[in-house]
């Protein structure tokens, strides 16, 4: 599964290239369900209101934003990686700020975002549930950031997540993707890399599952943990490749569980079948699981590179 994340992310390559190249004038997205032709992606929004309607981009470079209030939205690229949303933030926080009962992002490449308060982001997730797929975030303070909804879900998969996060300005950190008190996470078949700071995972959500992803962080800088699960939580991290870069904020730990807090028990979290290592220069030592927790974690069979600890107790 790695191999074909890893593939998948190289693909998205030209199609990228080709988006930020490209500029379709007229009226580029489309309500599939009735052929309705929009200039402008909150005039959409405004006429589906609490329906369920699916909202066609065309290709092309986007400088626009939407703020989703209703219904069960589906945003897609009419062809995948050919259309970009760039640097347009709605309320000062997101191309797409969603807290309607459901949305899917499927195709879309988010670019360039950045806050005054250091979150500017691809994906403002303030309530309900998501699917993000195929797409691609980057050169942003974030690419996903959530507020809380204790009983939604959300899943990502075959995404690729570059240039985000950040640690500076005095103000709290940006991650990757950070999701914050929901109910269950699913993260399977995405490639991180090359983070800015921050975190590349931050999930606070009760239950997750990370799977068949790749986190390198060989070009990052100054970064912190691969994945973090500061309030504790149950689930599985399996099949994911691990690459510890050398500029390292804090280097200390590749996985830590309940860092800041124990608002979930964390008994039963697996952590099985991944594969870590050092990438050239970086320092020796790190510990893969670091555990605050003091729960009862299963820590099964993982391969390491040489300069990697197993699991430590903190």
């Amino acid at each position: 599964m790695i191999r074909r994340t890893l593939l998948l992310a190289a693909l998205a390559l030209p199609a990228a290239a080709f988006a930020q190249g490209a500029y379709q004038q007229g009226k580029p997205y489309t309500i599939v369900e009735t052929g309705q032709k929009f200039d402008r992606l909150q005039d959409v929004l405004f006429a589906i209101g609490d329906k369920t309607a699916t909202i066609r981009f065309d290709a092309g470079r986007w400088k626009d934003c939407a703020a989703q209030v209703a219904g069960n939205v589906t945003f897609v690229a009419a062809v995948p990686g050919k259309t970009i949303l760039d640097g347009r933030m709605c309320e000062g926080k997101a191309a797409l700020v969603l807290r309607g009962r459901s949305a899917k992002v499927d195709g879309i490449i988010f670019a360039n975002f950045r806050a005054d308060d250091g979150n500017g982001a691809g994906i403002r997730l303030e309530k309900g549930n998501l699917i993000v797929t195929q797409s691609w975030f980057k050169d942003s303070d974030e690419g996903i950031l959530t507020a809380n909804d204790p009983h939604g879900v959300i899943a990502i998969d075959h995404s690729t997540f570059t240039h985000l996060g950040r640690c500076d300005r005095g103000i709290s950190c940006a991650h990757s993707i950070y999701i914050n008190f929901y109910d269950r996470v699913t993260v399977t078949n995405n490639r991180f890399e090359a983070g800015d700071g921050g975190h590349y995972l931050k999930v606070r959500a009760g239950h997750v599952d990370v799977r068949d992803n790749s986190f390198d962080d060989t070009a990052g800088r100054r970064t912190n943990y691969m994945i973090d699960l500061p309030a504790g939580s149950t689930g599985r991290i399996a099949g994911n490749l691990f690459i510890q870069g050398r500029a390292k904020e804090n280097g200390s730990a590749l996985i830590a569980v309940a860092a800041e807090s124990r608002d979930h028990k964390s008994d039963g979290l697996t952590i099985e079948g991944n594969v870590a290592r050092l990438a050239p220069g970086a320092a020796r030592g790190p510990v893969f699981v670091a555990d605050w927790s003091g729960d009862r974690i299963v820590v099964g069979a993982n391969q390491f590179g040489d300069g990697i600890v197993r699991f430590q107790r903190r």
